[in-house]
């Protein structure tokens, strides 16, 4: 009885939370291992699903690194990175495309309408949601990787009127109709920021931001854009996790209203982080 009694405090704890977000669109940026370990990949979308049918808005951003490399190297081609972004010449971007518009993008939807929901993916391209220009690297050229210039939300906001789950590959083309890769984070951010969405939720393979590295007890459960920047400056935040703070503070400045850093690895993160008042991750607001 007590097993169950839990479970319903739980749901009622729940119920501000629902009624808050209903209505409102979240962002989702998915990748890492939560995309190539099968339990985490099952967990992620029954998250994704339930936030649908209590009538949340969910748009999905996702990555695809790890599978990209695995498919250059079977095609005897090794992968190159330049300051952490992948140098693109015009094989390896058809590659890519392949792999993430063609193979990724439709798993993902697969996995989706496997639990009844509608989603549709697409990437960039389409509609011309992603207008990106030519990235340079400290003036050097790694060829087709793109940063992004403009966001045309009328696709995605015409899959979501229509009941739709957009899953978006982030491969932008600029005027001429050049292709170019974007990282998916950064794609995430800016997606985000267009639409003013309420949650930009990054799934990550980190439980957040931690004061000391070596100490997982050390979570920073909760920053202002102020204090991130801060952490920044003062060497709290370091590493790969400065581009990833980066972000969350630019997409608050965007007009995102939270971003949530969570740990994909723990089972039903997304649920808890936004839907219990603790949460598991780190939240920037």
């Amino acid at each position: 009885m007590e097993v169950h009694i839990n479970k319903a405090k739980v749901l009622i704890e729940a119920i501000p939370y629902i009624k808050s977000f209903s209505g409102k669109t979240v962002v989702i940026k998915y990748g890492g291992s939560a995309m190539v370990d099968k339990i985490m990949k099952e967990n992620i979308i029954k998250d994704i699903s339930l936030l649908k049918l209590i009538g949340i808005n969910i748009i999905l951003v996702h990555g695809g690194g790890p599978i990209i490399n695995e498919t250059l190297e079977k095609m005897n081609k090794e992968p190159i990175f330049i300051d952490g972004l992948r140098q693109t010449d015009a094989e390896t971007m058809e590659i890519t495309e392949m792999v993430l518009a063609g193979k990724i993008n439709k798993e993902i939807v697969n996995d989706i309408l496997k639990n009844g929901l509608d989603a549709v993916g697409i990437s960039g391209k389409d509609g011309s949601t992603l207008l990106a220009k030519k990235k340079m690297v400290n003036g050097n050229d790694i060829g087709y990787v793109g940063e992004i210039i403009d966001v045309r939300t009328n696709l995605i906001e015409s899959l979501m009127d229509n009941g739709f789950i957009p899953v978006i590959a982030p491969i932008g083309r600029d005027e001429f109709g050049n292709t170019y890769n974007i990282n998916a984070d950064y794609a995430a951010v800016k997606i985000a920021g267009a639409l003013k969405a309420q949650k930009l939720v990054y799934i990550t393979d980190v439980k957040g931001v931690l004061r000391d590295i070596s100490d997982d007890k050390s979570l920073i459960s909760n920053m202002t854009i102020t204090e991130a920047e801060e952490n920044i400056s003062n060497g709290v935040i370091t590493g790969g996790m400065i581009p990833k703070v980066e972000g969350c503070v630019d997409a608050v400045k965007k007009g995102v209203k939270t971003v949530h850093i969570i740990d994909g690895r723990v089972e039903h993160s997304l649920l808890l982080e936004i839907f219990t008042q603790k949460g598991i991750g780190t939240m920037f607001e």
